[in-house]
């Protein structure tokens, strides 16, 4: 009841962001390196499409090769997942001590999972979309040199795919590690040596 009243009187959206931000610039070395993980995730995922569509554009489509090809792109969301959890929640510990701050000044905790989620939105954006470009330039690049007809015309509806998966993977786990840290009392986020 009492963080719903906080929650009310929480500052507006625009100021969650400017500390989304402000957070990405302060630790920016952190951030690009939560970046390139999310960025190399989506890169591999988005490689296995491309591989996929010129494999079933080709006119001796193998149906074993594709459920190959399948179970491959499933493992590599799993990879991702994994990859995107660890380096959210790494930034997540981080940082206790600056939700402890938040706290003390009385933020609510809705406040303070607002400002993760934009920042893993603003991450997920940049390393998806970079590792997306990057995923299909090179695959389709790599099997258009080895004499495969690319399917170019569909690359962009699988590298559209493969970044709105990148950025859901990173929007939703960076979910659990910040209502964790927004459910932290203040002084014990305070306490906390990472």
């Amino acid at each position: 009841m009492a963080d719903r009243h906080r929650s009310d009187a929480d500052p507006p959206l625009r100021e969650a962001w400017r500390q989304a931000l402000a957070g990405i610039r302060v630790r920016f070395g952190r951030h690009v390196l939560t970046g390139v993980g999310i960025c190399l995730g989506t890169a591999f995922f988005a490689s296995t499409l491309t591989l996929r569509a010129t494999e079933s554009a080709s006119a001796k489509t193998d149906p074993a090769a594709l459920s190959r090809l399948d179970w491959l792109a499933g493992t590599s969301l799993l990879m991702c997942l994994v990859g995107i959890t660890n380096s959210m929640l790494l930034s997540v510990a981080e940082r206790f001590r600056e939700i402890g701050t938040f706290k003390c000044i009385g933020a609510s905790d809705t406040f303070i999972v607002k400002v993760f989620l934009m920042e893993a939105f603003v991450l997920g954006a940049i390393g998806s979309i970079a590792g997306a470009l990057l995923g299909v330039a090179l695959m389709g690049g790599a099997l258009a040199m080895m004499g495969f007809a690319v399917p170019w015309a569909v690359l962009p509806a699988k590298g559209l795919l493969a970044i709105g998966v990148g950025m859901l993977l990173t929007v939703g786990s960076a979910i659990g590690p910040a209502v964790q840290a927004a459910r932290m009392p203040a002084v014990s986020a305070l306490r906390t040596e990472v």
